[in-house]
């Protein structure tokens, strides 16, 4: 593990020594307040129409879904433009500046090489996230919302993050250009997020299997307040899934 570690420190290193994660986190931060801010704005809105109109209805108005749902899942949107632009650099950057077969050459294993990756990816996902925690403090603080709810929502919008980085990391293990493994990646991560949306109309067999192969049906039903072993087993299986097919792809060149 201490192979890995020493990865994970020199990722890290990478990522805050150049502009891209303080733009990454700036950007996500931005979005994330904006979302924030309107969406409490109309729920204020509507908390005093409700008053207005009827003593006691404003009880029927819930923080949760009026405005932790809407941003969690504004969010999850951003990570599918954003995790691409983290991971895109992985493999990609190493390759074009002559470094990647150093790493290789080295008496690193590939599944090393490939955890010490992920796992500073994995960090990175964590801090962005963590900083967002401003948000529902302020409404713990000021409000009422249900904390199991959101506990379960943050826990699968981390999920969801991960799954990204996971598929973000594959592609940019395939090429030495930054701008295609970004593009790939978010092509991945947004066919994942889409997938599920003809499958009302796509049959009693093909639909189901959309649905399941969808991050956002297993992603809504956290944002919910519903933790499901299935919603669990399909994150864990897309990420060691991603994983294995990295390894794979990045040993195919150490034997080149």
């Amino acid at each position: 593990m201490r192979n890995v570690f020493t990865i994970v420190r020199k990722e890290l290193r990478a990522y805050f020594v150049s502009p891209i994660a303080y733009v990454v986190l700036t950007g996500f931060l931005l979005l994330g307040g904006w979302f924030f801010f309107n969406l409490l704005s109309r729920f204020n809105v509507l908390l005093s129409i409700y008053t207005q109109l009827q003593q006691g209805a404003a009880d029927q108005l819930n923080l949760n879904e009026f405005v932790i749902a809407p941003l969690m899942h504004n969010l999850s949107i951003v990570l599918v433009i954003l995790v691409p632009m983290i991971t895109m650099r992985a493999y990609a950057e190493e390759k074009k500046g002559g470094t990647y077969e150093l790493l290789l050459t080295s008496p690193l294993r590939t599944g090393e090489i490939v955890l010490g990756k992920f796992l500073a990816s994995f960090v990175f996902i964590c801090i962005m996230l963590g900083l967002t925690g401003v948000y529902p403090a302020v409404l713990i603080a000021f409000g009422n919302p249900e904390i199991g709810v959101l506990l379960a929502g943050y826990l699968g919008l981390l999920l969801l993050a991960t799954s990204f980085v996971a598929v973000g990391l594959l592609t940019s293990s395939f090429t030495e250009n930054q701008i295609i493994a970004a593009v790939s990646g978010l092509v991945a991560t947004l066919l994942l997020y889409i997938i599920g949306w003809p499958a009302d109309t796509a049959g009693e067999v093909l639909g189901p299997l959309l649905r399941y192969l969808s991050v956002t049906e297993h992603f809504a039903e956290m944002v919910n307040g519903l933790i499901d072993t299935q919603d669990l087993v399909y994150f864990a299986s897309l990420i060691l899934l991603s994983l294995f097919l990295t390894q794979r792809s990045v040993e195919s060149l150490r034997w080149r």
